[in-house]
């Protein structure tokens, strides 16, 4: 009873520290920053990812992110180092660290030969825009840019969804299941050209 007591002290004593602290930022917080910049080490500094499979994330939706962030430190979304990495984060972290993603800039690209779009593509634009960039959708929740990822990381990311090792959008997991690696491979190629 007498250690409740001391530890219900301690909390209540920690609380006014703790709030005082208020939200993380990374340009003050160097701990956080510090956790921020694992996330570059893959992601890469100004959106330049350091391997082909490993998604832009730069200026992409801010509840996207969080979303996806969420779901990997939930075990919905699998991957050999994002669970680790997000369960490093806070819950406040990581709203913060989405935000922080999302304000940074989409990576300049020159501008390629326009492609002829694939079969098919037209279904992709009700949720990720006409253009690929990202929508809103009717929920609030975000579809993510698709505009100008690596074919390599599309490519993977439709082929998991079609075989059910992704499972964290239904919607997807039934669509690329529908699709043919062939057709899957157009729309990658088509996408990361734009």
């Amino acid at each position: 009873m007498r250690t409740q007591i001391i530890v219900g002290v301690l909390v209540v004593l920690a609380a006014p520290a703790y709030a005082a602290q208020g939200v993380p930022d990374p340009s003050t917080d160097r701990e956080f920053s510090a956790k921020l910049s694992v996330c570059n080490e893959c992601h890469g500094v100004n959106g330049v990812r350091r391997m082909a499979t490993i998604p832009l994330i730069s200026g992409q939706p801010e509840n996207y992110l969080l979303k996806q962030l969420r779901d990997f430190e939930r075990g919905d979304r699998r991957d050999e180092v994002m669970p680790w990495a997000a369960k490093t984060l806070t819950q406040q972290e990581l709203g913060v660290a989405a935000g922080y993603f999302a304000k940074q800039k989409w990576p300049a690209r020159s501008a390629g030969a326009a492609a002829t779009p694939p079969p098919g593509i037209a279904v992709c634009q009700a949720c990720h825009a006409t253009d690929f960039l990202g929508a809103t959708q009717a929920d609030g929740m975000a579809a993510p840019r698709l505009a100008g990822q690596s074919y390599e990381y599309l490519v993977e990311a439709m082929r998991r969804f079609a075989a059910g090792e992704r499972k964290n959008n239904v919607i997807m997991t039934k669509m690329m299941a529908a699709m043919s690696p062939a057709d899957r491979q157009a729309m990658a190629r088509y996408l990361s050209g734009l």
